[in-house]
């Protein structure tokens, strides 16, 4: 062992421990290694049935291991980061990887230039957290007298991640930020709304929490829910999907243009690079890069120093989020990055004002339902929605079942909002689809 690693880790630097595992995964015989070590500290304040109930602070420490050898893997995590935990972890991955097949897809990236990077702060305003959450608290139950606050929490995480591999790649990334969440309902005599929750991230705590995401008019939709009404007929209609409610639709798009589905031959899209697979009122990036949003990321998890893509263009699929070995195993080029860090760009038309072309339809808050089947057909409950009738909405709507097909959904976009949500891990509009039924 060399002379920095000898008797115990605790002398060494936190990105020396992932050089110290993959100097040991490569003396026990791995042909190619990774090691991620992660070392970060969270602070959380809860408050449960309207008291402030909890504030911790939980320091975070973990090592995740993955090793080719003879074309076979193993992969490992550990929360431990004393010299006999790793190195118990070294031989238990390597037999993980004998006893698994072997694939000539699995790699490792190649060697790049070492980089750091940086994002948000890496200490809390304690106090302001403190001040924020009581100011909530004020804010919700004066606003919203019959909507309950029955958890919410805030957080603030910050840490690093050390990414090394036996190539000689060797990045840092260190970040912190903000989240809040709050889980509510609303009571009027017995009368009670469904469940619904809403939640936001940020670099700063410069802005009530009430103004952040969508947060404050979940509230106000949440007292309007006490007393719903069934939809007056079937139809097939319109419907809007609020940004809080899209991702369970754009999800299956996503995953048809990553690994999984592409490796497995069943992507709708696997033969749909540069053609139309949606309205051209449709352009989605990921963006884990960009300065608007909280979130993203700097490494990938396979290596790769990330980049922002355009992955639908107008319309048009411009790039696939395959991973190396999704992209060694399908002959198609590997994605710029691992997803996620969501934005659709706005459209030109006011909110209020796609709602008016509405001649009856539904606007679409919260989405229960299975997944699609994989066409696209899929079915669930629209809950904490609302009926449309007229250009104008008429009421909130007891649990309504919506049905139709994704991909059909995504064509036959009708309009999109200018207005957006910031969510601080993605930015979404408001997307008016046609050809949905309603019963």
């Amino acid at each position: 062992m060399p002379s920095q690693y000898w008797g115990s880790l605790a002398h060494l630097r936190d990105a020396e421990i992932p050089d110290y595992c993959i100097e040991q995964l490569v003396k026990a015989g791995a042909d190619k290694a990774q090691c991620v070590y992660s070392a970060g500290e969270k602070r959380e304040l809860n408050v449960d049935a309207g008291e402030f109930s909890l504030f911790r602070t939980t320091a975070n420490h973990g090592i995740s291991l993955s090793v080719i050898k003879d074309q076979k893997k193993g992969s490992l995590s550990i929360n431990k980061i004393n010299q006999d935990d790793i190195d118990e972890a070294v031989v238990t991955v390597l037999i993980m990887a004998a006893s698994s097949m072997p694939d000539e897809a699995y790699d490792i990236s190649e060697n790049q230039p070492a980089k750091s990077f940086s994002k948000g702060p890496t200490e809390p305003e304690l106090e302001k957290m403190y001040n924020r959450m009581e100011e909530f608290m004020d804010f919700s139950g004066s606003t919203f007298p019959t909507t309950i606050i029955e958890q919410a929490i805030m957080d603030f995480s910050a840490g690093t991640s050390y990414y090394r591999n036996s190539n000689g790649v060797a990045f840092d990334e260190t970040g912190g930020s903000y989240s809040f969440s709050a889980m509510f309902t609303s009571k009027e005599g017995e009368d009670t709304s469904s469940f619904n929750s809403a939640g936001f991230s940020s670099l700063d705590m410069d802005t009530p929490l009430h103004k952040g995401g969508s947060i404050e008019r979940l509230l106000k939709e949440s007292a309007e829910h006490v007393r719903t009404k069934p939809v007056p007929e079937k139809f097939t209609g319109e419907i809007i999907i609020t940004p809080d409610c899209i991702m369970n639709f754009i999800g299956f798009i996503l995953g048809n243009i990553s690994d999984y589905r592409l490796i497995a031959g069943t992507s709708l899209f696997r033969e749909s690079i540069g053609e139309a697979i949606a309205n051209g009122l449709l352009t989605l990036h990921s963006m884990p890069l960009s300065d608007d949003l909280s979130g993203g990321y700097f490494v990938t998890g396979d290596g790769y120093e990330a980049g922002n893509a355009t992955i639908i263009d107008q319309g048009i699929l411009k790039t696939f989020l395959l991973s190396l070995y999704g992209a060694n195993k399908t002959g198609f080029e590997r994605g710029p990055n691992s997803g996620g860090s969501l934005i659709i760009d706005p459209g030109k038309t006011a909110l209020d004002d796609i709602i008016k072309s509405v001649q009856q339809g539904v606007l679409l808050s919260r989405f229960s339902g299975g997944s699609p089947s994989d066409n696209g057909d899929f079915s669930g409950v629209a809950k904490n929605s609302f009926y449309i009738k007229d250009g104008k909405i008429q009421y909130p709507i007891s649990e309504t079942m919506v049905s139709g097909n994704i991909v059909d959904m995504f064509n036959n976009i009708e309009n999109i909002s200018k207005d957006i949500v910031n969510f601080g891990d993605e930015i979404f509009p408001w997307i008016h689809f046609g050809g949905i039924t309603v019963s």
